[in-house]
This record gives structure tokens, sequence and C-alpha cells, in this order.
């Protein structure tokens, strides 16, 4: 409990297809599947109804299986930081290879309201990268246009108007690299091709409008409106739309550098507690050592790119694509070692402590 530990994948199922640039991240070849998505750093299980009997998308240490809400419902505070009884966050990657379903996530009080919930589901994308499929490149769809309103939206999604609906968004092509934030209440699809890392509160609440999958799959309404009803759902929309000069300026988030020692390593914020108090993301570039000082917060990290050593007390273990790691808040001081190629590392941590 006083240092980093590494967590084995976990796949979630979902309703559309993905994972091969997944598989190829982890150094396998692979098909798309139903499993486009590995949830990494977690201690909530995919919600997916008529599977609820399948734990999926529930983290596990790498040494023995357990799994990480176990271990860290043992010494929440020491695990987790002074005051945390949970981590307040959620990390996956998405791979696409079709586009998902237009929906929305809650806000924190519609999540209360409806599913008795403290959480909602305000999220961010990380672009990664993506593919073309059928020669289109990768998008993302996003927020509502000026002109939408609640009762134009009720009677698209009564005619089931999957066109009309997607005509009420914006469509944006998206480049590796790129943050994108959605609060709850924001409409949005992930288009086909799009490969992201996603940050995100603890919930698998989604709102689908979409009767059937945009493969013609038909999902039940459960699938769609989660037990709150189809007018609930409706309601969840937030009916302020813009141009999409003004959803780029509310949504795109810029990087920064954060610190930097050339020739050693580079951390940069992808994401900050100024941009929303739920979460922070970030990306470290280490092309010779990094050293991590203790902190009082927890935080997990993801190799994306490169091969590596992380080090700490007497131990030291091997980093390549697809390793994940979870550090205590108790955790002491630890380095890691580029070799080679330089290394890219997501990192991650949940809510804003209170000063």
């Amino acid at each position: 409990m006083t240092q980093p530990v590494r967590i084995a994948p976990a796949q979630a199922w979902r309703t559309y297809r993905g994972g091969k640039l997944i598989a190829a991240l982890h150094g396998r070849e692979a098909e798309d599947t139903s499993f486009p998505e590995e949830w990494l750093m977690s201690t909530v299980s995919a919600r997916n109804p008529g599977r609820e009997h399948i734990v999926e998308g529930l983290s596990c240490l790498e040494e023995n299986g357990r799994s990480l809400k176990d271990f860290i419902d043992e010494k929440p505070e020491e695990m987790l930081g002074r005051g945390r009884k949970e981590t307040g966050m959620l990390m996956k990657l998405i791979d696409a290879a079709e586009r998902l379903s237009v929906q929305v996530h809650p806000t924190r009080d519609d999540a209360m309201r409806l599913f008795h919930s403290a959480f909602g589901k305000t999220e961010c994308w990380h672009i990664l990268g993506g593919r073309a499929i059928d020669g289109q490149p990768p998008c993302i769809y996003f927020g509502f246009k000026e002109d939408v309103t609640r009762e134009k939206w009720a009677k698209l999604f009564y005619d089931q108007d999957i066109p009309g609906m997607l005509s009420c968004l914006h469509k944006i092509n998206v480049q590796s690299g790129e943050t994108y934030l959605i609060r709850g209440g924001v409409p949005h699809a992930i288009g086909a091709g799009c490969f992201l890392a996603e940050i995100q509160e603890p919930t698998d609440l989604t709102l689908r409008v979409e009767r059937t999958s945009p493969t013609g799959a038909p999902l039940p309404d459960m699938s769609c409106h989660q037990g709150a009803g189809f007018e609930n759902m409706l309601d969840c929309f937030s009916y302020d739309g813009c141009n999409l000069e003004e959803a780029k300026k509310r949504w795109l988030i810029p990087q920064r550098t954060e610190e930097e020692i050339p020739g050693q390593y580079r951390k940069i914020s992808l994401l900050s507690y100024d941009d929303t108090p739920f979460f922070r993301l970030g990306k470290w570039e280490i092309e010779g050592k990094m050293d991590i000082p203790a902190s009082a917060h927890y935080h997990g990290f993801y190799v994306l790119e490169g091969k590596g050593e992380i080090a700490f007390g007497e131990k030291a273990e091997s980093l390549f694509p697809g390793v994940q790691y979870f550090v205590p808040a108790n955790a002491g001081n630890y380095a890691i070692h580029c070799e080679g190629e330089k290394l890219s590392i997501l990192c991650y941590e949940g809510p804003k402590m209170d000063e």
C-alpha cells in the first residue's frame, strides 16, 4: 500500500464494435469485436442491460487478481488521500470502428434526481489517433447548434429521425493531441475511426436517443433511458446551442507545458482543475529520467509509447505500451527511466482535494 501497483487490463462489452487499435497498442493483431474499450484504474463495473451477471470493466491487481476496489476499500484514506472514500473518476481507452449512438450524460443534479447517484458523467476526450472508416476521417459529433429546442429534439427522437438528430450537432474532424471537455447535459457521439482516452466521473450513466445502434441492432428501452423514462431523458439535455466557433471555445482545451528539463522530460497538462474540479489529465514525455515526488494525492498512469523502467524502493519493473499503475496517496518517491525511444505516458487523477 506504500508503492505503485501494476493493474491488469480490463475490457468492457459495449453496443458498438472496435478495439483493433487497443490490441495493436498492446502489440497484438486482432479484429474489431464487441469489446472496444479498455477501462483503466476502474473501481466500477460496466452497466449493460441483459449482462448484469457479468462483471466487466472492473480493474484488478496484476499480481494476484484482487479487484482494485477491494484493495482501496481496505484503507481508503491511506490509498486515496485525506477525506476520500472513492477515486471519483474512471479512465478508458476507446477505439470505435463505428459511430456511437447520439447520447448525453446527466449532470450531478440530474444523476441524483433520477438515479440516486452522487456522480453524474462529465467526461473528457483526449484524441490518441484513429483510422479512416469507409474513406471518412475520424470525427466527433458535439454540442447542439443554435436553433435546437427541446420541442424540436423530442420530435426528432420520437420520429427516430437519426439524420435529423445528427444534423443538430456540430461535426468536427479530430486530430491527434486534441482534448475536448464534455460536461453533463452536452449531446455528443464519437464518430467511426476515433481512438481516444476518456476520463470521466465514475458512473456508466449513458442516455441514448437512438433506439437502434448505428449498425441496425435494436436497443431495449432500458439501454436508452437507463430506467429514467424517455421524458426525463430528454430533460437531461442542455438546450443552449451555439455556433461552431463558440463550441470549440467552450469545449476544446489547449494543452500547456507545466514543467520541462530538455533531454530528460516534459510534463504536459491536457485538462486541469481550472477546467473542471472533477478530474485532471496530463501526459509525460520522458527521454531520460523523471523523478516523481511523494504526494498526498493518489494518481494513475498508462504507457502509450516507448519502453523504460519504473523504480521505487528496492524494486524496478519494466514499462512498455499497455502497462498501467495505480499510485496510492501514501506512496513514496519513484522514478521513471526511458530506455531508447521516448516514453509517452498518460497520467490522471480524480476530483480536486480541499486545501
